[in-house]
């Protein structure tokens, strides 16, 4: 991104950055890659290697082709959309990107090492690097480069296409700047809605959908009530569109223990701490719907 004027508006500002980096083409960088492509951007997503990039190409070629079935789009928009993303193995070449979204799994060391290469390579000092992160301090993120004031979080939701909100996280070292432009391409290009949540655990969504996530999972372990009892209570009782063990399910399991446990070790609250089945489950391969099991199966 050319460097600008201080008086450019964040809008303006936003409206310049065509060319974005997604690291990570799991079930969310994939999306991200598609909404960004959606909005006529330039994507270029690094996959963990060759086997990563097949799969992600995969999954972005399923979810174009569910939108062609449904109407949403036409055969010569998934060509053209594809025709915009590219697939790499190297952060290397993500040099020219004015945005680079993270999106890998919820391990701290892993996303520290990620920042801290972008850092290196990523050649326009006024690039915004952004983690998609659900529970880690974008703080320790910024921390990790030389440049802790262009360090931002963006959390999407599953599905990215579908879901409208997006938390803008802020560290104490974000320049408010980056937080502006941020929040403008996300609403201006992106089309979605923004919540501004502050550099602690969990965020705004996930520090009260995780809690109510972990007591219907204790409540399963404890033999008190099914998973089918459970989430149709929730739904027919409470109206909630889906209920908390499916939802857990759609997450990813992983994902939930991840955060239940950054919220545990920042707020040392027992309701946060990990239950046993929902550890067991992920050491057995069982993340729900992306792995065709959790607490339903997906076969």
């Amino acid at each position: 991104m050319p460097s600008v004027s201080p008086a450019e508006s964040a809008a303006a500002a936003a409206q310049r950055v065509l060319r974005v980096g997604v690291v990570g083409c799991g079930v969310m960088g994939a999306g991200l890659a598609e909404v960004c492509a959606r909005a006529g951007r330039e994507v270029r997503i690094v996959a963990s290697g060759d086997e990563g990039m097949a799969r992600g190409r995969r999954r972005l070629e399923r979810s174009l082709a569910n939108g062609v079935r449904k109407g949403k789009i036409t055969e010569a928009d998934r060509t053209t959309l594809l025709e915009r993303i590219s697939f790499v193995t190297d952060l290397g070449d993500l040099a020219d990107r004015q945005l680079v979204l993270e999106s890998v799994p919820e391990d701290e060391a892993t996303k520290l090492e990620i920042f801290t290469a972008l850092d290196k390579v990523v050649e326009d000092p006024e690039a915004i690097l952004a983690s998609n992160t659900s529970s880690l301090p974008i703080a320790k993120l910024g921390r990790a480069t030389a440049r802790p004031g262009r360090v931002v979080g963006v959390h999407f939701f599953n599905p990215v296409s579908v879901l409208p909100l997006v938390e803008v996280i802020s560290s104490l070292l974000t320049a408010e700047r980056t937080t502006a432009v941020t929040e403008a391409f996300v609403t201006d290009v992106l089309g979605k809605e923004v919540v501004r949540a502050g550099d602690r655990s969990g965020f705004v969504v996930n520090a009260l959908l995780i809690p109510y996530l972990i007591s219907a999972i204790r409540m399963l372990e404890s033999g008190f009530a099914t998973a089918d009892d459970i989430d149709r209570g929730m739904k027919l009782g409470c109206s909630h569109p889906m209920g908390p063990l499916a939802l857990a399910d759609l997450i990813g399991l992983d994902t939930v223990a991840a955060v239940s446990q950054a919220l545990y070790e920042e707020f040392k609250d027992p309701a946060h701490a990990v239950p046993p089945v929902l550890s067991r489950m992920v050491d057995s391969g069982l993340l729900g719907r992306k792995t065709g099991r959790g607490f339903y199966s997906y076969e």
